[in-house]
């Protein structure tokens, strides 16, 4: 029988409530503020190329006074059928520097909807899914090598025709307070 305080038995699970999605959203901000140094400066779609990774995409589609809407995104072409993988739709709010994912086309498992229950909030836990994925994501193109600067970032025209998409959430012109 093991031993319940030892490490490997015991898994460590953040808390999941407001306090703390607000805190993922801050790293993520701080994270993407890493990988897009020049954001005020990027206009378009734009490819960032590192040795032996994946070439990384991100698309400027709104940019309004407080709030920036992005697309971060791989490219898979296989002949005649271009896949945009994660096809992330990320907002950034300059003002509180917090970034959220809003959506993103990544494959996963099925997933049923949870009931309210006393103590459960499913779209909190939706929304910490999504923005702990990011987190991971961004920190990984990091480690890789990627960085979005004006001057060596390619252009890429054929991926911005592909990105643009309707917008899930869109946020207020003002953006939040």
């Amino acid at each position: 029988m093991s031993d319940p305080t030892t490490s490997s038995t015991l898994r460590f699970r953040p808390e999941r409530d407001l306090p703390a999605l607000i805190r993922l959203y801050e790293s993520n901000y701080v994270r993407l503020v890493q990988l897009l140094p020049e954001l005020g400066r990027i206009q378009g779609c734009r490819v960032s190329r590192v040795s032996g990774a994946l070439d990384l995409y991100v698309t400027v589609l709104e940019r309004h006074k407080y709030t920036t809407a992005l697309n971060l995104t791989y490219r898979f072409d296989n002949g005649d059928v271009v896949a945009l993988e994660p096809n992330a739709r990320v907002y950034l709010y300059h003002d509180v520097r917090a970034a959220e994912l809003v959506s993103h086309s990544r494959r996963r498992r099925s997933l049923t909807a949870l009931p309210w229950r006393r103590g459960r909030m499913p779209e909190l836990d939706r929304r910490w899914v999504l923005n702990r994925f990011l987190l991971k994501w961004v920190r990984f193109c990091l480690h890789q090598g990627h960085l979005f600067l004006d001057y060596s970032a390619g252009h890429a025209p054929d991926v911005e025709r592909l990105v643009r998409m309707p917008d899930p959430e869109p946020p207020s012109e003002e953006g939040p307070r």
